[in-house]
């Protein structure tokens, strides 16, 4: 009965169909593996869960809320493609994947994509229209072909998904996708510091910090044109607290246990940052001047052939080998630090890829051992 439910109010959240197709696509089981995973990190299988991505990284990584009722990092994986480039979706038609903080419902999961499976990150949000920013029908989906999305493979697609309609069957109501330019490291924002969106992005990083601070999902607010992160009415008051995206903001304040966390958190970043700074850390131009990007695991089983088109679409994808090797990273007391696989920017038509070293410091996460054939 639960389950019959759920196909019904899943199927109503995107085009309605009577394809049987779409039903088994979007009701299909977590795999074994999932299912151990989620029981040794001393998960729920229905538990809430949190998206985060990271444009320049070309990763998607799944938190899930444990016994501890605190989100750990579930499971990393390879974006398969994603277009524009680093940096805010401004206006319809510019093919940048958006950056900030998005909400997910219920009703933005679609069953019925024409990329396999989808969900709808909810463009423009509450701080995109303070600004007048235009597009729609933006998404993290299957197909491996973007023009303005994430695009995921579709066994991946259908885990993620899968992952999401176990939230909603335990009652989560929406979950969070945080959606960054890259990893937001005091090295890649010194790297990054000419940027005109470096601004933005330090906003960005507030956010990113209440979370990683706490790993708590936290509140997020708009008003005068800005995030504001895990605002609560100052203690003793009475007054309902109500924000406009353009307005001024409320009087508000951050809960001491939490402001204390993000506060150290800065102080050691701002130490590390001006220290980059002042040392001189080369930067990176602006604009990469390529549309979009790929996990290197992605780009190095495409051996150097000709990557994509003007459309968005990955072409010569027949020689993907069916498996790339896992990758696990070491464990420690903490986070763990790893250095990635070269960055790998998609090129123009006939073009050679860019490819720039990118460190990252990460969680411990495994990556896939099977990636099947994205269609072209």
């Amino acid at each position: 009965m639960a389950s019959a439910a759920i196909v019904v109010a899943l199927t109503l959240a995107g085009c309605e169909t009577d394809n049987p197709t779409y039903a088994s696509r979007a009701m299909k089981p977590l795999p074994e593996a999932m299912l151990a995973e989620i029981q040794k990190k001393n998960m729920a299988k229905d538990s809430p869960i949190l998206v985060r991505l990271f444009k320049e990284e070309a990763e998607l990584e799944v938190w899930k809320e444990d016994r501890t009722g605190r989100f750990a990092l579930l499971k990393t994986y390879p974006i398969c493609r994603w277009s524009g480039d680093l940096g805010p979706k401004i206006k319809e038609g510019d093919r940048q994947a958006p950056e900030g903080f998005y909400s997910i419902t219920r009703g933005q999961m679609n069953p019925n994509s024409e990329y396999y499976l989808s969900f709808n990150l909810g463009f423009p949000n509450a701080y995109d229209q303070a600004w007048g920013r235009t597009g729609a029908h933006l998404m993290v989906h299957g197909d491996c072909s973007s023009r303005g999305c994430y695009a995921m493979t579709d066994e991946q697609i259908t885990e993620i998904y899968a992952l999401g309609r176990e939230s909603f069957f335990g009652g989560q109501r929406s979950f969070q996708s945080q959606l960054y330019p890259f990893r937001m490291t005091p090295a890649n924002l010194a790297k990054h510091r000419n940027s005109p969106h470096f601004a933005f992005w330090k906003m960005l990083k507030t956010g990113n910090d209440h979370f990683e601070a706490t790993h708590l999902e936290p509140k997020v607010d708009v008003c005068e044109k800005r995030y504001v992160f895990n605002a609560a009415a100052p203690a003793g008051s009475s007054t309902p607290m109500h924000f406009n995206n353009k307005g001024k903001c409320p009087v508000f304040e951050v809960p001491k246990e939490i402001a204390d966390a993000v506060n150290e958190k800065q102080r050691r970043d701002d130490i590390q940052l001006a220290g980059l700074i002042a040392r001189n850390t080369p930067t990176v131009p602006a604009r990469a001047g390529v549309d979009g990007g790929m996990n290197p695991l992605f780009a190095a089983a495409l051996g150097g052939q000709e990557l994509g088109d003007g459309n968005g679409n990955i072409r010569a994808l027949a020689s993907l080998p069916k498996s790339i090797p896992i990758i696990r990273l070491p464990r420690d007391s903490g986070a763990a630090t790893r250095q990635t696989a070269p960055g790998i920017r998609m090129p123009e038509p006939g073009a050679t890829p860019v490819i720039q070293p990118e460190p990252t410091e990460t969680a411990v996460a495994s990556l896939p051992t099977h990636v099947p054939v994205p269609r072209a």
